[in-house]
């Protein structure tokens, strides 16, 4: 089912630019801040056309987390995916992820997910033990996790922050992350760069191939690739995955807060475009 995958989509952009570092450093974050918000349009694209089945909305806000009688300063980052107009009717998606993340590791303290696709339902909810390294969830007592151990939401955040330097000689990086009680090492390919166009005008990206294990949808060793702006923010721009029939894509329409400007070029000449209000495609 192409649907019961939607929110794939939004877990594969956390696969953009992997690395491992080591557990507990601190980072330094030129990549987003709180107040950022980004809107995407998720659509099937076939032979016959293009069929609008959602959109997803990811945002930071600043948090304060009480832990072991000491006060912490966190990211709350929230990611929500919902179904649009005639999917609403036989598939209806009402999804959201939140991951509450260490503003100086990255690292998350908690993650919570509300899935409602269709007749599925599943909540969970992982409590993060950075001191003994274990996950804790709703389902399962404690498992046993890697210092570096990410939610799928935290892992998107922590890799914009990344240099493409970091990369060796053969362009591959693992990233373990935590999701249905179990740890998973993904591994993701940098394919090199490309000029995105988008409604606004043609955008400079890193291009980046994320590993994944074949499935009932993914067919390819490398079924999707996610564009990302060449530039400190590393910003999503685009996602595209071939399924059976046609592909999965998802493009930035709506965004809002960023850490620097968004550099496009339109007829030519660059173009800034400011950030200060969320900038929504033109019908030119």
């Amino acid at each position: 089912m192409i649907y019961r995958h939607l929110y794939c989509i939004i877990s594969l952009a956390a696969l953009i630019m992997v690395i491992q570092t080591n557990a507990q450093d601190t980072i330094v974050n030129n990549s987003f801040k709180a107040g950022e918000y980004l809107k995407y349009r998720v659509y099937y694209s076939s032979s016959i056309g293009n069929f609008t089945a959602g959109e997803a909305i990811l945002t930071v806000e600043n948090w304060k987390e009480a832990s072991r009688g000491r006060t912490k300063d966190v990211y709350h980052i929230t990611g929500i995916g919902n179904s649009k107009g005639m999917f609403n009717w036989f598939y209806k998606v009402r999804d959201k992820f939140e991951s509450f993340v260490d503003k100086q590791t990255l690292l998350p303290y908690a993650f919570i997910r509300k899935t409602r696709e269709g007749k599925y339902k599943q909540d969970d909810k992982v409590i993060f033990d950075r001191e003994i390294n274990e996950a804790i969830t709703n389902s399962k007592d404690a498992t046993i996790v890697p210092p570096d151990v990410h939610d799928f939401v935290s892992a998107l955040y922590f890799m914009r922050t990344l240099k493409i330097t970091d990369f060796d000689a053969d362009s591959m990086y693992r990233i373990n992350f935590f999701l249905d009680d179990s740890v998973y090492t993904s591994a993701v390919k940098f394919k090199g760069k490309a000029d995105i166009e988008t409604k606004w005008g043609v955008v400079r990206c890193l291009k980046i191939a994320p590993m994944m294990a074949s499935g009932e949808v993914f067919a390819e060793k490398y079924p999707m690739y996610v564009y990302v702006t060449d530039d400190n923010a590393h910003l999503p721009v685009l996602a595209e995955s071939k399924v059976v029939v046609g592909s999965v894509k998802m493009e930035l329409i709506e965004y809002s807060n960023l850490t620097e400007t968004l550099t496009i070029r339109k007829n030519g000449p660059e173009l800034i475009i400011r950030d200060t209000e969320i900038q929504k495609p033109t019908n030119e």
